[in-house]
């Protein structure tokens, strides 16, 4: 097993097949050693989170769905990096919006649960830059949605 496989063991993490494009886009893209990956939304087998945080959605579920995002965006690192996480040297940027109601300003709060998952899972590799921004609305009324650009070794 690989250093990443044992830390997502640890964890209790099992990856998903990462999530198909509803739109005219790819899942990554590769430019030298930089993979750009497309918004992850919050999504998992049962359904995911959906919903206004601030109105249907409350702070906790909306950081549990910006962790759905991460792993997501984990099994996009992974179909990237030809199924090696190890292979990712750094996360570099993380994109994160939540479709906030509007007296809700607790937008990076909830983007933490992406970015505490990536340092959880790569630790000093897993700290990036990041945006957090609040949006009116996110494909398919979903609460969370994230990117990403990670570099490979």
């Amino acid at each position: 097993m690989s250093k990443i496989a044992d830390r997502l063991a640890e964890l209790g993490l099992t990856l998903p097949q990462p999530v198909a494009p509803v739109a005219n886009y790819v899942p990554f893209v590769r430019s030298g050693n930089l993979v750009h990956i497309s918004g992850q939304v919050s999504i998992d087998a049962g359904g995911g989170i959906k919903g206004v945080v601030g109105e249907d959605v409350d702070p906790e579920t909306a950081k549990r769905g910006a962790r759905l995002c991460g792993i997501n965006l984990l099994a996009q690192m992974s179909a990237a990096a030809d199924g090696d996480l190890d292979r990712i040297a750094r996360v570099v940027k993380l994109g994160g919006f939540v479709q906030a109601g509007p007296t809700f300003f607790e937008i990076p709060q909830v983007v933490n649960g992406c970015s505490d998952l990536m340092v959880e899972v790569f630790g000093e590799a897993g700290r990036h830059a990041r945006s957090a921004v609040g949006v009116y609305r996110l494909p398919m009324n979903f609460a969370v949605e994230v990117d990403a650009v990670v570099a490979l070794k």
